[in-house]
């Protein structure tokens, strides 16, 4: 099935951003494209695909990964990062051979 963290920040906003949008769930997707081949894709939803999403449950929110993209992401940790230059989500993913600059 696969494994996936986040913290508690990214957490935070998430539930922050679903409760603005009157969305349930918060999909994570791995697509081609990006300077190193992949890049990741947030996105607010409100149904569950159930012959292909993986269902992650931490603190009352449902984050959903097409079986897919786990594979690519399996192990990688989700965090927020508010800082000077912007805000945002970004993945640390122990899979990844390469990356970008800009953080795709």
């Amino acid at each position: 099935m696969g494994n996936i963290n986040i913290t508690d920040k990214a957490i935070s906003k998430i539930q922050e951003v679903l409760k603005e949008q009157n969305m349930k769930y918060f999909r994570i997707r791995v697509k081609g494209g990006g300077c190193s081949g992949f890049q990741y894709v947030f996105k607010s939803e409100d149904s569950i695909n159930e012959n292909k999403d993986i269902i992650f449950n931490f603190k009352n929110l449902q984050i959903l990964i097409d079986k897919n993209s786990m594979d690519f992401i399996n192990e990688s940790e989700l965090d927020y990062k508010d800082e000077l230059i912007g805000s945002s989500f970004s993945i640390t993913n122990p899979n990844a051979k390469n990356s970008c600059g800009c953080g795709t």
